[in-house]
């Protein structure tokens, strides 16, 4: 009989790609996953994983017996949610993706929130971007994701996942506290045209905010520097590189030398819970959404 622990690894590697980024998910080492699928294939008499690069490839077979595990696993969460949902009370494992910003600005609190009123409910968080973990979610991979889209932008739950608003979370631009912008009660996007900006990697949310924004406005953006963390943007702004639009969420306390500005309409995204349709039931998830919604109001104040 196959292991379930050794194909939720398999799968998982399907998933994430490589073996560490499956580790990281599951909370394993990448020593354990690795030993988990060795032994998995000497089960099933059959090669796996083959090396490609600096990483690994999944074999045709593998393929397949990855998919069956995301059937079993499906069963098995079925299983849980009723068994769960019988007892009445938040239990067992939670597995959260969540974007860099709200798991430094608002998961702490909600997970130390969760855990003081659910001690039998184990949380666990994974960061990780937005797009990735509503499908890491569609896929039964995690259980919960708080995620987040533009007012421009929206990004609709696909089918058979399910979602609830948290808030708004507003941004502002940022400019070099000598900027001739620096001193502006507000600007529009039209005054921002010419700058030079600082922004994430291309394929991200903030990113494709910007760019529609500014080409909407009847100018394409000059991206000078890239940063995946706000915290570098700040800083970039700080030396006096370029301008930044950064949520407020998570950015923490701004150095002197960078200065807020306003844009008017004032830039906004959403963010959301989502979780999967089967799932909905489960006592976990409606008090992991609840406590978000609870506590939001004031994480929202104090950015």
């Amino acid at each position: 009989m196959l292991d379930l622990a050794r194909l939720r690894a398999l799968h998982a590697v399907s998933v994430y790609g490589t073996v560490g980024a499956a580790a990281a998910a599951l909370g394993y080492t990448p020593s354990a996953v690795s030993q988990q699928i060795a032994k998995l294939e000497r089960e099933t008499r059959t090669t796996l994983l083959e090396r490609q690069g600096r990483g690994v490839r999944l074999t045709d077979e593998a393929r397949q017996l990855a998919d069956t595990a995301q059937q079993l696993l499906s069963i098995v969460e079925r299983a849980e949610v009723l068994l769960e949902e019988r007892r009445g009370v938040p239990s067992g494992r939670l597995a959260v993706g969540c974007f860099a910003s709200a798991a430094r600005g608002l998961m702490p609190q909600v997970l130390a929130e969760l855990a003081r009123r659910h001690p039998s409910l184990d949380a666990r968080l994974s960061e990780v971007d937005p797009h990735i973990s509503i499908d890491l979610v569609s896929r039964g991979v995690i259980d919960l994701a708080v995620a987040h889209d533009w007012d421009i932008a929206p990004m609709p739950a696909p089918a058979g996942v399910e979602q609830a608003v948290i808030g708004d979370d507003l941004c502002d631009v940022l400019v070099p506290a000598g900027h001739p912008l620096a001193a502006a009660e507000s600007v529009r996007r039209e005054d921002l045209t010419a700058e030079r900006w600082i922004t994430q990697p291309p394929g991200t949310v903030c990113h494709d905010w910007l760019m529609r924004t500014l080409r909407a406005a009847g100018s394409e953006p000059l991206i000078v520097h890239q940063a995946e963390e706000n915290h570098t943007q700040v800083a970039l702004v700080a030396a006096g590189l370029g301008v930044a639009l950064v949520p407020r969420l998570g950015r923490g306390p701004l150095p002197p030398e960078v200065a807020t500005v306003r844009l008017t309409p004032v830039p906004k995204r959403r963010l959301c819970a989502l979780w999967r349709t089967g799932a909905a039931r489960r006592p976990a998830i409606t008090e992991a959404v609840r406590t978000l919604q609870e506590l939001w109001p004031g994480v929202a104040a104090g950015v």
